[in-house]
């Protein structure tokens, strides 16, 4: 039963209880602290002091058609506010597409934080944008030194986001890795943000600050997590591959884009 305090208006009350919710969104608000950031409020090739590229086009095991070029202003490049990545039919270096593949190695590599990337997707039968990292161990070694992928998206399966890591014990190779999908109807059309917290124990990943993947640090060594080691960002459009071609690919949708608003990247205070 209700008492009558419950049904009078206690406007002390109703003023301690907002001062308390805003204190503690506050006090969250304040746990992260930017520690690095592309705007691309600028123009031209993306900024050097801060990207770099992974060029060639052996589609590293994964069998894409793509040649991924070095500083090439039609594969990537700034303009109107967003950092532009886009895949081209055309000829070169004896495969059918080129596109661009930016990379953080060595100009920023960090270890736990949180990451956001607002991002429009490309579309159509072949497409296969990431957003993603790599241990920045070198040579690397894969899966056993780990891969986070914050979103991945291909063209056939339009509108599902999937977020997965992969390691030693935990990889697609073997049937065993770790997964999640989201529906995000509108991704090819619409920004939106593709997050991860990543800390000691644990990486969640997020669309539109709503968590759908998390992969918790079992403690049983580097074969189940080997995510506490500096690690890199990259940012690609493949076509084709052994998962982006699984249906063909279909070449009257080219060029086509991956729009980049911001990359902003946080760790605790």
């Amino acid at each position: 039963m209700l008492s009558a305090d419950c049904l009078i208006f206690n406007p002390m009350r109703y003023i301690l209880l907002l001062a308390f919710t805003l204190s503690t969104s506050f006090l969250k608000a304040q746990q992260w602290k930017l520690v690095w950031s592309d705007e691309f409020n600028y123009k031209g090739l993306p900024d050097s002091t801060k990207w770099g590229y992974d060029v060639g086009g052996n589609g590293w095991g994964n069998h894409e058609k793509e040649f991924y070029t070095n500083r090439t202003l039609k594969n990537a490049r700034v303009e109107k506010g967003n950092l532009v990545i886009e895949a081209i039919k055309e000829k070169y270096n004896n495969l059918d597409y080129t596109s661009a593949r930016l990379t953080t190695k060595g100009k920023f590599d960090w270890l736990y934080g949180k990451i956001e990337v607002k991002a429009k997707l490309p579309k159509g039968l072949g497409t296969w944008p990431a957003i993603w990292m790599l241990n920045s161990r070198s040579p690397l070694k894969w899966p056993d030194d780990g891969e986070i992928d914050i979103m991945e998206h291909v063209g056939y399966d339009e509108g599902n986001i999937h977020a997965s890591i992969h390691c030693k014990k935990y990889y697609h190779v073997i049937g065993t890795q770790k997964t999640a999908i989201t529906k995000v109807d509108d991704c090819t059309t619409v920004f939106h943000i593709y997050s991860m917290e990543w800390n000691a124990d644990s990486i969640c990943i997020s669309v539109d600050n709503k968590k759908y993947f998390s992969f918790i640090n079992e403690h049983k060594g580097k074969e189940y997590w080997p995510f506490d080691e500096p690690f890199h960002l990259l940012l690609n459009i493949a076509v084709g591959g052994d998962w982006g071609g699984q249906k063909g690919i279909d070449d009257s949708i080219f060029p086509q884009q991956m729009l980049i608003d911001y990359v902003r990247i946080y760790q605790k205070k």
